[in-house]
């Protein structure tokens, strides 16, 4: 874990925010290049990736203070939700495609590899700074978080809603799984299965279905072991609620993308 890239008296730079900067740069490479590849404006492209900047920032602060229910936390330098940042920044591209009037599953077509190696190199940022980690194990795959935010200590799990051993003091290091891991690793296969289809010919909207379905699952199945205290209903979180919605959709979509290409044959 490494949290801090350079410190210059009070001002540093943290290594989550390079990997946030570089998500952006290497996601904006991808999109021009699948833009190109749809037969889209590059120019397009750029401002899609500036608005998707923007409306990301906004919508996870205002996802994560509406998760605590307090206003200030807009205001605060933590905390940045990635399903309210995608859902802020899907809001800013697609008035952007609809005032450039692009038809929209061709522009969503073209971005989802692009937010899928984004969302990997991301999560990277996220293990570097010991955050969004996941519950206790003794496994091999568990790691410490002793600079983490917060720190896995016993105290700080059980903040969160985890069982931890009540024999174990409060300031206990305990071994989680490394979920920021699992994350990167499924979104980068995420990645490798949008590109592989976005080469082969398809019927507009499959890959964007394909994506949301494949995210879905993959976070529904993460935030078991996330070490989490926003549970919903028992014991599911609002992002496996939102995750159950994206799937459904990805679902519905992709099966009018079939009807389209039974269609056409």
């Amino acid at each position: 874990m490494w949290p801090t890239l350079f410190r210059f008296g009070n001002f540093e730079i943290t290594t989550f925010g390079l990997m946030m900067f570089l998500a952006f740069v290497i996601a904006g490479w991808i999109l021009a290049r699948q833009f190109r590849a749809h037969g889209l404006d590059d120019e397009l492209a750029s401002s899609m990736v500036v608005a998707a900047a923007l409306g990301g920032i906004v919508g996870a602060k205002v996802y994560y203070a509406i998760l605590f229910r307090d206003w200030h936390l807009l205001f605060d330098r933590a905390g940045l939700v990635w399903y309210g940042g995608l859902i802020g920044g899907a809001l800013a591209c697609s008035w952007l495609v609809h005032r450039h009037r692009v038809p929209f599953f061709t522009a969503a077509d073209a971005t989802a590899p692009a937010l899928a190696i984004g969302y990997a190199v991301g999560r990277i940022g996220c293990f570097l700074v010991g955050d969004d980690y996941g519950r206790p194990t003794n496994s091999w795959v568990g790691i410490a978080f002793p600079k983490g935010a917060p720190p896995t200590t016993a105290e700080s799990l059980r903040q969160f809603g985890v069982a931890v051993d009540p024999s174990l003091p409060p300031d206990t290091l305990l071994r989680v799984h490394p979920t920021q891991i699992y994350e990167s690793l499924s979104a980068f296969a995420i990645f490798a299965i949008l590109m592989a289809m976005s080469r082969r010919p398809h019927v507009r909207g499959r890959i964007f279905a394909m994506f949301l379905i494949l995210l879905g699952i993959e976070r529904f199945l993460v935030e078991i072991v996330r070490a989490k205290d926003d549970r919903l209903l028992g014991p599911f979180t609002v992002a496996q609620l939102i995750s159950v919605l994206l799937v459904v959709g990805g679902g519905v979509l992709f099966a009018v993308t079939a009807s389209r290409a039974e269609q056409r044959a």
